[in-house]
């Protein structure tokens, strides 16, 4: 099981997700870091387990202001053997292979951010790329048929329910059986509402490749001890 902790940006700053209502987001405040540096915050998290990747959801590119670029530069700088996935808004193929120019960065297309099924088309076969499939409440975020065209999936899936982001829900157990089902040998990774160990352990038993946490890990639900089963 795959624990992947992620840093939600903002204004160059760690911000505290919830519940997808990104215009309410504020800096984060943790007991893993002084502040809301985005380097000092992802030096605590790093410190809790040997994390193997690093989720970083740039919310400004996300919607439509000028990206983070030189804070996610140092980042890759301060973790230079760490896997990075990059959430940034991507639009076109021509946004992922700007990404995925640099060697250790991961491509995550949301599907709230494409038009149509070109983008997802064309990174089908490319292994750096993840598929976010994006919903809110009931309702899937992007062209239907990026949910219902299992072929045009690649090889790894992100089930992001945006309402239970921060929300302390619990994951989306039906939603992600019902992906897994048509998902084949794809890896998959939940995206919101994990609150602990116990969370972690349905979705591993669900046969679920890995999660998206952070909440869990600055409130300290999900400890050194428990993560160390899971790693």
């Amino acid at each position: 099981m795959q624990i992947i902790p992620v840093l939600d940006i903002k204004d160059g700053r760690v911000v505290r997700g919830v519940m997808g209502d990104r215009a309410n987001y504020r800096p984060i405040e943790t007991p893993l870091a002084e502040g809301a540096d985005p380097v000092a915050v992802a030096r605590g998290l790093m410190a809790l387990a040997p994390f193997r990747s690093l989720y970083i959801a740039d919310l400004d590119a996300i919607e439509g202001r000028p990206a983070n670029d030189a804070t996610i530069a140092r980042l890759g700088t301060a973790f230079p053997t760490t896997e990075i996935w990059i959430d940034g808004g991507v639009h076109t193929t021509e946004d992922a292979q700007r990404v995925l120019a640099q060697p250790r960065h991961v491509a995550v297309v949301g599907t709230e951010s494409i038009e149509g099924t070109g983008v997802a088309r064309d990174l089908a076969g490319e292994p750096r790329a993840v598929l976010s499939l994006d919903f809110r409440g009931d309702d899937f975020l992007g062209p239907v048929e990026l949910l219902t065209e299992a072929s045009l999936w690649p090889r790894r899936l992100i089930v992001m329910t945006l309402a239970r982001v921060g929300s302390g829900a619990g994951p989306d157990l039906e939603r992600l059986a019902s992906v897994a089902a048509r998902a084949g040998d794809r890896a998959i990774f939940a995206a919101g509402g994990v609150r602990g160990a116990d969370d972690v352990t349905a979705l591993a038993e669900a046969g679920i490749t890995g999660a998206l946490v952070s909440t869990a890990l600055h409130d300290g639900r999900l400890a050194p001890a428990d993560l160390q089963r899971f790693l």
